[in-house]
């Protein structure tokens, strides 16, 4: 293996994908993909998957450039042998750690167990390949909502304010942030997206999560109220964006060690009524009131049950979040690289045609098959 490897978590989760696409598609060079799997023979066959959803026919042309292998990120040296785990750092030049679980009902334990020990092996990892002397860039995802209960501007340099958290998910992130910092010694880059949906061109998405709930549950009949404020910014930004962004600022030659990017909707987020109009007249259901959550809570609390009803009750905070996100940052160095973010209102309705033509996951549609490539 050459030194210049890049080498990707969560490759077979939305955003870990779409990284090792742009990876294969735009440089040369080789790509490690850590693997959840009992053998790097399995392993190789989850990329072998993915890469048939990326690329279809193509996929083949880019298998040898992807080292499949099988690692527990939670366990010391990522459960490989010190051989091995030796050999990959030597040759990895890039880490990007996008693997964790993004689940809000975990229990605290186990989402620190994921998302706060997986990132310290993974930060023992880079350490590892920067004694090699070959760590250009160890790139961390997070997330936003590190703001948690915070209201008014978050901006790139802030992190500990003082907030609650909505979920486990957020204090999770944000203690795994706080070990990225921590390592002074790695060349770190944090970018931190908000609530992410599909390509904002296709509509393709591979995750039906956060704002596909409860659209899905309003386009069931299922909501004549939604819970939230009616102006409260929803930041929501496209997967080919965070992408994009991702990619270019882990591709910079300059890296300033803990630098972070808000990867979000900014001055161009959607807010609840916005999204609540859009989807009345596309459903062609009536306009569905919008109140507070203790007030829906209220309403709701008739002992009725539905699985998609159920199942959109944990992003219901973010529908009156009070943070603002200030994305100075990442619009000074995204913009000159000809990357912007896409305002939801011009491409909600390609994610509501793909959502109901894959009846909302239901029914995949390859990447590959939906972007016509």
């Amino acid at each position: 293996m050459r030194s210049d490897a890049v080498l990707i978590t969560g490759a077979t989760g939305f955003v870990g994908m779409e990284l090792l696409a742009r990876y294969l598609e735009r440089s040369e060079r080789p790509l490690v993909a850590l693997v959840r799997a009992d053998s790097d023979a399995g392993a190789g066959e989850r990329v072998d998957g993915v890469l048939a959803n990326l690329f279809g026919a193509r996929a083949a042309q880019y298998a040898g450039r992807v080292e499949a292998v099988a690692a527990e990120l939670t366990a010391p040296r990522l459960g490989l042998s010190r051989a091995r785990c030796e050999q990959l750092a030597r040759g990895v030049g890039t880490i990007v750690h996008s693997a964790a679980s993004v689940s809000f009902t975990l229990p605290l334990a186990q989402a620190r167990e994921i998302n706060v020990e997986g990132t310290r092996r993974m930060l023992d990892f880079a350490e590892l390949a920067a004694e090699h002397g070959g760590l250009d860039r160890y790139g961390h995802i997070s997330t936003a909502y590190v703001a948690g209960t915070h209201a008014g501007r978050f901006g790139e340099g802030d992190l500990d304010l003082g907030q609650g958290f909505h979920n486990t998910y957020e204090r999770s992130k944000l203690e795994a942030e706080q070990l990225v910092h921590a390592r002074t010694a790695i060349p770190s880059t944090i970018m931190r997206p908000s609530i992410v949906v599909g390509d904002c061109h296709s509509g393709w998405t591979y995750a039906f999560n956060v704002l596909y709930w409860p659209l899905r549950a309003f386009a069931r009949g299922l909501f004549t109220t939604v819970p939230g404020v009616s102006s409260a910014p929803v930041d929501v930004v496209s997967i080919d964006y965070v992408a994009d962004a991702v990619y270019e600022l882990c591709s910079r030659e300059e890296c300033v060690p803990g630098e972070t990017f808000n990867l979000t909707a900014g001055a161009n987020a959607s807010t609840i009524g916005e999204i609540a109009n859009a989807a009345s007249l596309y459903f062609k259901r009536p306009l569905p009131a919008v109140l507070s959550p203790a007030e829906f809570a209220a309403r709701s609390a008739d002992g009725s049950s539905d699985s998609v009803l159920d199942g959109s009750r944990a992003y219901f905070p973010y529908f009156s979040i009070g943070a603002v996100f200030d994305d100075t940052r990442a619009r000074a160095a995204l913009l000159p690289a000809g990357i912007s973010v896409t305002p939801l209102r011009e491409y909600l309705e390609r994610l509501l045609d793909f959502a109901t033509r894959s009846r909302w996951g239901k029914l995949p549609i390859a990447r590959v098959e939906a972007l016509g490539a």
